[in-house]
């Protein structure tokens, strides 16, 4: 049986767009990402067809396409919810840019179109309904030695497109590749080309590169090809020693990009800012930020168990599993069973079920005005701090009768002040 009889078919939605480009005398072939995943036995996210067909003649098929690039010649095919991009026999002129081709030339050939596309695993395409596959540059023998290489020169692929050099590394620890020597060699070579790309762009690819499991196969990738200190120079700033220290940690935290952003800048001095440099949402750039700010906290200083609960209330109810993960990465031998044995005892004590912050607490500071006869002022919200903390020694107390009951001893207990 050969390789092609093994994959398992396409959706009847994307079939249905196939056969109607043969039907109407055309070819067609699904091409790049879905021929390789189907291959890998992967998921396949995105249907993409190729055609001789220029775009007018595809949408006269499809009266209800969309035509999303007909200047490169792709048409959105959508078949019972399904969408299939057909894209037109295409060559590429010139890119002044570093990044999009000056001119896009349609053609009647197939592998002309293979040839311009970027590694040799996505340069295939697949006619289930001839059982064929047409694979001229070896993306099936590279995929079986699991090895990346670039269609042609290396170097010259990388410098048309400067983001190419940041998916060789992408593709290569996401699809658990090795990178071919050559193809390696040449990213940096190029990397005038790369320091052109938008920043978002870049983002994207480290964004997908650090939700893989061999995310810290992929930082170092990073560092060997010269392209960390071009996307984050803190961490390619770091010794030898603590990059690989920083790559381990970032491949034991959990699946999570704030996790592992915040595992790959843990052992730097970078307070987050470098989150904000590369564009993140600003969800995200917080929520790294705030786990960066907590890397003084330690397991030393939660005991005994209204110190533990305070220590939950510092890192934040919903923060405290992505804390806990990003320390438990970056631990050391028994350090890990440390990390551990504190995640035990936040569960054993319930700490999440009591109130971590003033506005869980059963009281509010209108009830604090009324019960103490004061006027509303910076006290109100000093004396809601300090029932928050009682509650930590005693999470039954967060009650409206016994935070009542507690406020006028709290209240003469405070300091004077405002």
């Amino acid at each position: 049986m050969t390789a092609v009889d093994r994959l398992s078919p396409p959706p009847p939605a994307a079939m249905t767009v196939l056969a109607a480009l043969h039907g109407a005398g055309h070819e067609g072939w699904f091409v790049g990402g879905c021929v390789r995943d189907r291959l890998l036995g992967r998921a396949v996210n995105d249907w993409d067809v190729a055609t001789d067909a220029e775009p007018e003649a595809v949408m006269a098929l499809f009266p209800r396409a969309i035509g999303t690039g007909l200047q490169h010649g792709t048409v959105t095919v959508v078949v019972d919810g399904l969408p299939v991009e057909v894209t037109t026999y295409r060559v590429e002129v010139g890119y002044s840019d570093g990044r999009r081709p000056d001119e896009v030339r349609f053609t009647r050939e197939l592998e002309a179109d293979l040839s311009r596309r970027d590694f040799t695993v996505n340069a295939m395409a697949w006619d289930p309904a001839r059982g064929e596959i047409r694979d001229p540059f070896g993306g099936q023998h590279d995929l079986a030695r699991r090895v990346l290489r670039a269609v042609g020169e290396a170097e010259a692929r990388f410098g048309e497109d400067g983001l190419r050099a940041m998916r060789a590394v992408r593709f290569a620890t996401v699809l658990d590749l090795a990178l071919d020597p050559a193809t390696e060699a040449a990213i940096p070579k190029t990397l005038p080309t790369f320091r052109r790309i938008a920043v978002e762009r870049i983002q994207v690819e480290l964004a997908k590169l650090l939700r893989a499991p061999r995310a810290g196969w992929g930082v170092r990738a990073l560092a060997r090809t010269a392209l960390l200190p071009e996307i984050l120079p803190a961490v390619a700033a770091l010794s030898p020693e603590r990059l690989e220290r920083t790559a381990v940690a970032v491949g034991a935290a959990p699946d999570g990009l704030e996790v592992r952003l915040a595992a790959l800048l843990w052992g730097t001095d970078d307070d987050g800012a470098a989150c904000e440099a590369l564009r993140f949402s600003r969800a995200t750039c917080r929520a790294v930020q705030h786990l960066l700010g907590l890397r003084s906290l330690s397991p030393r200083a939660t005991d005994p168990a209204p110190a533990l609960r305070a220590a939950v209330a510092q890192v934040g109810r919903e923060a405290w599993p992505d804390f806990l993960a990003v320390r438990r990465a970056w631990a050391d031998g028994a350090d890990v069973a440390t990390w551990d044995a504190l995640g035990a005892r936040v569960d054993a004590l319930a700490v999440v079920e009591g109130p971590l912050a003033v506005r869980e607490l059963a009281i509010d500071g209108r009830a604090v005005v009324a019960a103490l006869g004061i006027a509303p002022s910076r006290r109100v919200g000093r004396l809601l701090q300090a029932l928050l903390e009682a509650t930590w020694a005693d999470p039954a107390l967060n009650t409206a009768d016994g935070l009542l009951a507690a406020l006028p001893a709290i209240d003469a207990g405070l300091e004077d002040g405002p």
